[in-house]
């Protein structure tokens, strides 16, 4: 059973009490991400979740990291495309600890001038270890291609120029522009007093800044099916690429996840028994769905020598027609359903998340779905709905791709 509650400044509080656990999460999540950034300000969002723990009007750095280390808990954060959240698990003993580091890094936090340059080094140093990671940047490239007119394509992280032209004012700007009142919904999730600890949070927030209004997504992203190689001298070829998906709330995504399990998101999946287990040219392959507010992505992902290139990529495309021609078996649609329910319904035993989770579907959706929704939107996925997700996903036409590695590769006329 859920709690939902709104504050009179907008703010949203979602909760889940599970009272057979010792701990509790909650998080802070705000509508803020590289989408709502611009070339002039990217990263803004990412530097902001760090810049919360560098101090605020009552704790310095050390102190807030403090304040969790010595009760045994974690405080973490993340930024992605469409929202940030900061959040701390601890025993549910310490609930009023976490709930007053977090507030106090929401509401008071600092940004001292002295913390931001040294930050910007930090971050700068992020971006530095980003690039030196081909099988992970090339994702980056590979969306920054295929959403090359719109915020969405840009990186989370910002770019040093970007980053590097950041000043006090523009992050405070930022700040009061994107971390208000109606942007921000708190998620808890674990043993906790009902009563008492929504009362609690609701008195810590009450005198939030107010500022009603819910951010615009802009106009809907385009998919450019492009495509890009980037020179480098890599032990491996590292290729992603993709096609237009499906965005959050689609009632397609379900069979998409499922046809996804079989085409490349598992271990027994056609892509990586392929590839892998049968020809032995890569380690890591893979396919996943991406979905945001009103648009999504399908990629594939593989690394392998440079050599072996076109060998891997004429297997992708000999799966993908195979998909297209012969959908999938009977077996596969039940062994991929539950292998679905199965990772979800482990995942619940976490609250943290289980937290993000249901932070996340109100953050984006203004809804959660119950476990039994979801579980039951698994089980009616039928053959023909999985038929559905493998027309519209593999479209030719809706088709991009990046690449990082050594040589030269002709990669407009292989995609």
């Amino acid at each position: 059973m859920y709690i939902r509650e709104r504050l009179d400044n907008g703010i949203r509080i979602v909760a889940e009490e599970i009272k057979h656990v010792n701990s509790v999460s909650i998080g802070i999540w705000v509508r803020s991400g590289s989408r709502y950034e611009n070339t002039q300000n990217n990263g803004v969002s990412h530097f902001i979740e760090h810049m919360l723990f560098k101090g605020t009007k009552n704790r310095t750095a050390k102190e807030i990291a403090g304040s969790i280390d010595k009760i045994g808990g974690q405080l973490n954060a993340f930024t992605a495309k469409e929202c940030t959240c900061f959040y701390a698990k601890v025993l549910d003993s310490h609930f009023d600890i976490a709930l007053d580091v977090l507030s106090d890094m929401l509401m008071n936090s600092a940004f001292s001038e002295v913390e931001i340059e040294k930050e910007k080094k930090v971050v700068m140093e992020e971006i530095s270890m980003y690039e030196d990671s081909p099988e992970d940047l090339v994702h980056d490239i590979y969306t920054q291609t295929v959403l090359a007119n719109h915020s969405l394509g840009m990186p989370i992280l910002g770019s040093r120029d970007s980053l590097g032209s950041l000043s006090r004012d523009d992050i405070i700007n930022y700040f009061d522009d994107n971390f208000h009142s109606s942007n921000i919904v708190i998620s808890l999730v674990g043993s906790f007093d009902k009563e008492g600890s929504i009362e609690k949070i609701k008195n810590t927030f009450a005198t939030y800044s107010v500022k009603n209004i819910r951010k615009e997504t802009g106009p809907t992203p385009e998919f450019i099916p492009d495509s890009i190689h980037r020179k480098k001298s890599t032990e491996q070829t590292h290729l992603c690429m993709g096609y237009k998906g499906m965005e959050l709330g689609n009632k397609h995504n379900y069979p998409l996840l499922v046809m996804n399990n079989i085409f490349g998101g598992s271990m027994s999946s056609r892509l990586f028994q392929k590839i892998r287990e049968e020809k032995g040219l890569a380690y890591s392959v893979f396919s996943y769905p991406s979905s945001y507010i009103d648009c999504g992505l399908f990629s594939i992902y593989a690394g392998m020598k440079p050599s072996q290139f076109k060998s891997v990529l004429n297997i992708i495309y000999n799966e993908i027609d195979e998909l297209k021609k012969n959908s999938i078996s009977e077996e596969e649609l039940f062994d991929s359903k539950e292998q679905l329910k199965g990772g979800y319904i482990l995942g619940l035993e976490s609250t943290s998340g289980r937290m993000i989770s249901i932070g996340k579907s109100e953050l984006l959706l203004d809804r959660i779905y119950a476990p039994e929704e979801i579980l039951n939107l698994i089980d009616a996925v039928t053959m023909e709905d999985v038929r559905y997700a493998i027309d519209y996903i593999f479209n030719n036409e809706n088709r991009g791709a990046a690449v990082i590695g050594p040589g030269k590769i002709n990669i407009k006329e292989l995609i």
